[in-house]
């Protein structure tokens, strides 16, 4: 069954633009079939993919003969797992000078395209991040009913945010939330029947991930210590980094943590986000925040796939779906706290001059106002409790609420 993915449309609108298009995502995220998907509707097109080692040769090590066998008189050219190609930028930069042809690559990381391709390329390519599943892709699969009525409720995050569903609606999307949340993005997880084969499957990305990614782009032997470090990142979700307990548990130094961090978002697995501030003097200005990309991958690594309402990281957890939910929709994220600890935990711009504040909770009863210290400096942002389950809550004055799904 095949789910259509919200990229396709962009991949779709730019088709007639002299760029080359390239899709970066995680392996396993579904950029494969996408780009068959795409390949199957075109006309005069060519998918190649450079896990087979003989298109792979040709393409190093004879350009010209490549380019007569799989370019000239085609209208486009899919390359699929582009990051295993040696001098891929500069080939491919041939290739765009001396022929008209539309090319589309993918790649598994934003590591491979920088160093391979993109440095040879400004000018000549326009980068797509492709990420498992949002939640409506999910409910496209779980349930095309109730994605058709996700799809109309359309939100304006700019005004006041309103949601007319009924309780057995509300109760429905809940628990496919919580699904979700549980399980994560990825398309095989989503497709899989049983427990016992989506933990199967998740074991299989990590496993992969550690295999392929880690092994071929960073070389390493020791890579164990990565593994405590992910770890111990996966402990510290919606909190700021603290890299001497990370040093501790990891026994890597702080610069080797650094490294590591930046590998870990280059290859979509987890991401800093930074504090948003305008005081020094009162606010926080450098600690990081750490958050996964895909949640489910998250609760394989600390083995934990309970409801919500069994854990005590529920409420770290629904941070973290939100914020994946945020980066999925372009959203740059930060987060806000002052040096009395008073915190916020997400801000992003709108646009227009608007900027929004969300708190997140598990259930609208914990939500409380926002902290003084916050809304008499930011007067004009407004601020959002964001939850899960609700029944009649107090009202807080000036403050709206929005179901997380």
């Amino acid at each position: 069954m095949y789910i259509k993915r919200k990229i396709e449309d962009q991949i779709l609108k730019y088709l007639h633009t002299p760029e080359i298009l390239a899709i970066v995502g995680p392996r396993q995220c579904g950029k494969t079939t996408t780009l068959k998907q795409v390949y199957q509707n075109l006309p005069n097109a060519v998918f190649l993919n450079f896990e087979d080692q003989e298109t792979l040769s040709m393409f190093e090590n004879n350009i010209k003969q490549f380019a007569q066998t799989y370019v000239v008189g085609k209208k486009y050219v899919i390359i699929d797992e582009f990051q295993y190609a040696r001098n891929g930028g500069k080939l491919l930069k041939y290739l765009y000078d001396i022929h008209k042809t539309k090319i589309i690559i993918s790649g598994s990381s934003i590591i491979d395209l920088t160093v391979k391709a993109i440095k040879f390329l400004v000018g000549r390519i326009f980068v797509f991040n492709m990420y498992p599943f949002d939640f409506f892709e999910f409910l496209l699969y779980r349930d095309s009913n109730f994605a058709g009525l996700y799809k109309k409720m359309k939100i304006n995050l700019k005004k006041r945010a309103t949601q007319n569903l009924g309780k057995e609606q509300m109760d429905i999307f809940r628990n496919y939330y919580e699904e979700y949340v549980i399980w994560g993005g990825y398309p095989r997880v989503i497709l899989a029947k049983s427990r016992d084969e989506k933990i199967e499957v998740l074991k299989n990305i990590y496993n992969t991930y550690f295999l392929r990614d880690v092994k071929s782009v960073l070389g390493l032997i020791d890579d164990y210590k990565l593994g405590k470090l992910i770890k111990a990142l996966s402990l510290q979700i919606g909190n700021m980094v603290e890299y001497n307990e990370l040093a501790q548990i990891s026994e890597l130094s702080f610069l080797t943590i650094k490294k590591y961090l930046n590998f870990l978002s280059k290859t979509y697995i987890n991401e800093l986000i930074k504090p948003f501030y305008q005081n020094k003097r009162k606010e926080i200005v450098k600690n990081q925040k750490i958050y996964f990309y895909d949640t489910g991958l998250r609760n394989f690594i600390v083995n934990d796939f309970r409801y919500l309402n069994e854990r005590l990281d529920s409420g770290s957890l629904l941070e973290n779906s939100f914020w994946v939910q945020l980066i999925k929709n372009g959203n740059n994220a930060q987060y806000w706290r002052d040096k009395n600890k008073n915190e916020v935990d997400f801000i992003i711009n709108l646009g227009e001059n608007k900027t929004a504040a969300f708190e997140i909770k598990y259930h609208q009863k914990k939500c409380k106002k926002f902290p003084a210290a916050f809304t008499k400096e930011y007067k004009n942002i407004i601020t959002y409790c964001v939850y899960l389950k609700s029944d009649k809550a107090e009202i807080i004055k000036n403050q709206l609420f929005l179901p997380l799904f």
